[in-house]
């Protein structure tokens, strides 16, 4: 759901959850079970600095395959957005494609609706965002954007990485290192 401040001509910072802002605890149902992973606040929070607004993509298909409703991945998202506020970090909007892989749907990562919904929301050039994620489809949605792409090692990163399944525009072991590499890529 994106906030009321949706800003033309921000730039965004696009942002995978499962593996990325947050512990994979594999299809996570409980905002209980909520952890940040390692360099998630300081990364966002240079990010923040630098002028970049937040969005998070996310596929859940957790929800087709009725491991919990929509709504209690609102109460995940709310939690998700009280945990980071007090880190300083606003999230302008949660997308997310609530479809099983089998579906054919076009919101589902690496496809780019769950972008394209986000710039229509929020109204930003994809061309000047960056996509971060630990997987290929994370990757492969920025590219289908036009956007820049940074695969964390943080999650499946790790993993992603060794198999080459992606060419992102930059490798990083935490958000707090995609920050500082993002800052450097854009001072060349």
């Amino acid at each position: 759901m994106p906030s009321a401040a949706a800003s033309s001509g921000a730039r965004y910072i696009l942002l995978d959850r499962d593996g990325t802002i947050n512990v994979d605890t594999h299809y996570l149902s409980d905002p209980n079970d909520l952890r940040l992973e390692t360099g998630v606040a300081d990364g966002l929070r240079h990010l923040r600095d630098m002028g970049f607004r937040f969005a998070v993509l996310t596929n859940q298909s957790g929800i087709a395959r009725g491991y919990f409703t929509r709504e209690r991945l609102d109460e995940i998202h709310q939690r998700l957005s009280e945990i980071l506020a007090a880190e300083g970090i606003h999230v302008d909007g949660y997308f997310l494609c609530p479809h099983g892989p089998d579906e054919d749907c076009p919101c589902r990562k690496p496809l780019p609706g769950l972008g394209e919904q986000a710039r229509t929301a929020l109204g930003f050039d994809p061309t000047q965002a960056w996509m971060i994620g630990d997987k290929d489809a994370d990757v492969g949605l920025g590219q289908a954007l036009g956007a820049r792409t940074v695969l964390v090692r943080t999650g499946k990163g790790a993993k992603t990485e060794a198999a080459q399944t992606c060419t992102p525009t930059l490798i990083a072991d935490t958000l707090a290192d995609a920050a500082r590499q993002i800052a450097a890529f854009e001072a060349q």
